[in-house]
């Protein structure tokens, strides 16, 4: 184990006064709140730049800092490209849309709300039906360690089978995929799709999944040539995820997506 003093990463610097991204402290909810919403905003507008959008589905949450039995989401119906503060809906654990002129994805309710309830600790969930995690889901089993990348998902996520392939609209199928959210930040849906969860950020929950879909889309590349790749050994896999697949990291990752979509699309803000 390497010692990293008060860092909570290998990756912060040591040397003083660098420019580095830091965690933002809070005096009131309001500010929080206000964080939170404009990270969730950014996180749809990455979903939409990385082509992560298909129809309407697709939703994204983070729980209300100040009353945390309510979450934010994307309203429905409502491009990812064109999420703004403005039309966020604030939400209950029973899909009622106690702020906002949209109504709520039922799916998204569906899903996020049990997992919300079922789990305290976790603050954000993203999902939504993607090319290569959709198809990826299709086989039924999990990722293998076959690069750094992927070794951030290891042992760190799960395969539900629970509900696979059945539109998640009944209230029945939550529960069913809540329960697999113990202590992971990720899952493979089978014959459905992928969903991530953060109990750090909607910035941790949003990259993981653009890194879990990259992840699926690099698995099926690998396969498709016939060869057998060559697996990263458990105890590599394990340390490689405890430096590049933490909440933290997460959260790191996505600074620079947010920095550049708040500098190219400054109206998401409206």
């Amino acid at each position: 184990m390497l010692d990293l003093g008060n860092r909570q990463s290998i990756y912060q610097p040591e040397q003083p006064d660098l420019k580095f991204p830091s965690i933002p402290e809070f005096e009131t909810a309001a500010e929080e709140r206000l964080y939170r919403k404009q990270r969730l905003v950014a996180a749809c507008r990455a979903f939409a730049q990385a082509g992560l959008d298909y129809g309407f589905a697709g939703h994204l949450t983070i729980r209300d800092p100040e009353r945390p039995e309510l979450y934010w989401t994307n309203p429905m119906a409502v491009h990812f490209d064109r999420v703004t503060l403005s039309n966020l809906i604030l939400v209950d654990h029973d899909g009622r849309v106690v702020e906002g002129e949209h109504a709520v994805n039922r799916a998204g309710f569906v899903l996020h709300a049990a997992v919300h309830e079922a789990h305290p600790d976790i603050l954000a969930m993203c999902h939504a039906h993607t090319l290569y995690g959709v198809a990826f889901a299709a086989l039924g089993r999990p990722l293998a360690p076959i690069s750094q990348d992927a070794c951030a998902f290891f042992e760190d996520h799960v395969v539900i089978q629970e509900e696979a392939g059945a539109v998640a609209v009944e209230t029945k199928a939550g529960p069913k995929v809540a329960a697999a959210f113990k202590g992971v930040k990720a899952a493979i849906h089978q014959n459905h799709g992928l969903l991530t969860a953060s109990r750090h950020s909607i910035d941790a929950a949003a990259f993981w999944f653009i890194a879990l879909e990259r992840c699926c889309h690099q698995q099926l590349m690998v396969e498709a040539t016939g060869h057998k790749p060559v697996l990263v050994p458990p105890e590599r896999a394990r340390y490689s995820r405890e430096h590049v697949g933490s909440e933290y990291i997460g959260w790191l990752h996505f600074q620079p997506i947010y920095e550049q979509l708040a500098a190219s699309q400054p109206e998401m803000f409206l």
